[in-house]
């Protein structure tokens, strides 16, 4: 037990948290048990620990373990847990949960046992938290730690402290936020940097970004959906060979008939491997409003813009690039399906939106909102997309 002690005072001295994540004041901390789910490279493990420097600092209430430890390949979650309790600990911060066999049911019975106890815990997107795990339904609340917003990023940049706007605010008083912002620093002198590498923390190591990434990527193919989803290591070139054609496509409508041709398997299947990678925030789908999966969806994109440059550099077109930011910062708080003709997204339950690339020709429609490329400060209808990343 002293040597986890011993681990997390070094890490916890050792957190230099760049960005103070929204996150940690929209969680209740009261509760006994929370869930945080985040796809991997978001920074979930440094969260825990700014959390615990945060709130207890080195005060041996809280302790930070990892699952990977070796010393759980021998004692279980319980028994550590019993052992903590009994030595005055109150908040356990566990990370990468999923790498425990039966990790479900071991926190369930830490939960039943040890009421003074609060667990926090960190796992994959890939995780169905609630669905999948009954014995935790009702109990566990469940987060999700987002990559960077452009927000985030050009806080951290320019030493700025803007904070976060609603959808509505942003629609009826864009012009008066922008000149806010625009008092302070000029958005677009730091957009395309964060279209290119601004959605993952880790681009402030002293590594290659996209080969950085690209490691990231593979390792939330091969731990994150196949250990969770428990597929064979055999079909893992089959997933890693889907997720690179349907980059090369770019975002339209999959052949699926095409795609299980080209990876040697059933349609069926593909669209499972489809969802695996919606689910690990590697993709994702859009679909006509009123439908879902498992029907085939009518387009699919790359999660984040970070991932088309890393994944496919050569083949990146600026509209795609341009929607795939939209759909990528609307997508924590509202629900977006395929646009009507001449616009390129629905949102929530009428919002109609055109993105624009700088110079695009278009013939205003009053009930239509054009998110325009380039442009600092909008009027109306017209609003600038760098705006849209402070949704969060």
């Amino acid at each position: 037990m002293e040597t986890f002690y011993r681990t997390h005072s070094y890490l916890v001295e050792h957190t230099n948290a760049p960005v103070r994540r929204d996150l940690m004041d929209e969680i209740n901390w009261n509760d006994r048990l929370i869930g945080i789910k985040g796809t991997r490279g978001v920074g979930k493990t440094t969260f825990l620990l700014q959390y615990a420097k945060e709130k207890f600092g080195t005060n041996r209430a809280c302790l930070f373990i990892n699952m990977n430890n070796f010393y759980f390949s021998k004692y279980t979650l319980v028994e550590f847990a019993a052992e903590f309790v009994k030595r005055g600990g109150k908040v356990l911060l566990i990370d990468q949960m999923f790498k425990y066999p039966e990790w479900s049911h071991h926190l369930r019975v830490c939960y039943d046992s040890f009421p003074g106890l609060k667990i926090v815990f960190t796992g994959s997107s890939v995780m169905r938290l609630k669905e999948e795990n009954p014995e935790l339904s009702g109990i566990v609340k469940v987060y999700h730690l987002r990559g960077f917003s452009f927000r985030e990023y050009l806080n951290l940049q320019s030493s700025n402290h803007f904070r976060a706007y609603t959808l509505q605010e942003i629609l009826e008083y864009h012009e008066q936020i922008a000149k806010t912002i625009l008092r302070n620093v000029n958005p677009l002198d730091y957009f395309q940097d964060y279209l290119h590498h601004g959605f993952y923390p880790f681009f402030l190591e002293k590594r290659n970004f996209s080969e950085n990434l690209l490691k990231t990527m593979n390792m939330m193919i091969e731990v994150d959906i196949l250990l969770i989803k428990q597929i064979e290591l055999k079909y893992l070139s089959k997933i890693k060979k889907l997720l690179y054609l349907l980059a090369v496509d770019g975002p339209v409508a999959p052949n699926v008939s095409q795609l299980a041709t080209e990876i040697q398997t059933s349609r069926a299947t593909v669209m499972n491997y489809i969802k695996y990678l919606a689910d690990a925030r590697l993709i994702n789908m859009v679909y006509p409003k009123g439908e879902e999966f498992p029907k085939k969806p009518c387009k699919l994109m790359m999660h984040n813009t970070n991932l088309m440059y890393s994944i496919y550099p050569v083949k990146v077109e600026e509209q795609d690039v341009l929607d795939t930011f939209f759909m990528n910062t609307m997508y924590k708080d509202h629900k977006l399906y395929r646009g009507d003709k001449g616009t390129s997204f629905l949102v929530d339950n009428g919002l109609h939106f055109r993105i624009c690339a700088q110079g695009s020709k278009y013939k205003n429609n009053p009930n239509v909102y054009y998110v325009s490329h380039k442009m600092e400060l909008g009027h109306d209808n017209q609003i600038p997309l760098w705006l849209f990343g402070f949704l969060y």
